[in-house]
């Protein structure tokens, strides 16, 4: 094997090992909103370590400052509003924060409808 050929084969097999993000949670949220701090209290520590959260990875905009690359179906009216984005462009929504007895199952099932997300052994958060 070449000296570049086994580097490169390692990083190949790292490549693969890396799990493949279909999709970003956008977390569009507003200063003093009661909903987002509830939020903040019941999903915010434990979603990174979720499989929905391993596969959405979560991204916080404001309200009133949403990027001008996001590209969504919509005006964002209500905080929190999650949006499941692919390459830019949403791709579907949750409207506001329902309770986290609400938030696991519905997320779960948006992420499968519209980005392919399979859960892992039907864990939530």
């Amino acid at each position: 094997m070449s000296a570049f050929a086994k580097p490169l084969a390692v990083c190949a097999a790292l490549m693969m090992a890396l799990p493949a993000f279909a999709a970003d949670l956008v977390m569009v949220e507003q200063p003093g909103c009661a909903w987002c701090a509830r939020w903040d209290a019941e999903i915010a520590p434990a979603y990174p370590k979720t499989a929905e959260g391993r596969f959405a990875p979560l991204q916080r905009v404001q309200l009133r400052a949403l990027p001008g690359d996001l590209e969504i179906a919509r005006r964002v009216v209500f905080t929190p509003t999650f949006l499941i984005v692919e390459d830019g462009r949403e791709i579907a929504r949750l409207e506001g924060y329902p309770g986290e007895d609400f938030f696991w199952p519905v997320l779960e099932q948006l992420l499968i409808k519209h980005a392919g997300f399979k859960p892992e052994g039907g864990e939530n958060g």
